[in-house]
């Protein structure tokens, strides 16, 4: 694989995949899901900070465009061209390298009160989001 893949990519694909990916967090880490859990996992106060602003959400978006971003390209070197092999395709990144990344980090890390739990949220968080992300890019193929 070359850089040149970047021109082979659906670029609206990419920005869908990525705000999909980033909204899929927004669900995820909200009070009736699995946000509680993961900001008591982290020992983090439950309560907003008062100047938080949006720029808090920045570097989310960035991530989940360098993560899709990354997907795209591994799916177009790949010839991934359909929903089943995409999902496929999101599944093999998250739980290949999303997954024992956090699990790393979680198991080393102990300024958690639960970093194992904290991990799981996180991990299951990237699972989801790149087999979401490998659906959109496989259907738009």
């Amino acid at each position: 694989m070359t850089l040149s893949v970047l021109g082979d990519l659906n670029w609206l694909a990419v920005i869908v995949a990525t705000i999909a990916y980033f909204a899929l967090g927004a669900l995820w880490y909200a009070e009736f899901a699995f946000g509680r859990a993961w900001q008591r996992s982290a020992g983090w106060d439950l309560n907003p900070p008062e100047n938080a602003g949006v720029g808090i959400y920045a570097v989310p978006l960035a991530t989940c465009f360098a993560a899709t971003l990354a997907t795209a390209m591994i799916a177009a070197a790949s010839g991934t061209g359909n929903v089943m092999k995409g999902i496929l395709l999101g599944l093999v990144v998250g739980i290949g390298i999303a997954l024992p990344v956090i699990f790393v980090t979680g198991t080393f890390d102990m300024t958690k009160p639960a970093p194992k739990t904290f991990a799981a949220i996180s991990a299951g968080y990237h699972i989801v989001g790149l087999a979401l992300v490998g659906a959109i890019l496989g259907l738009w193929s």
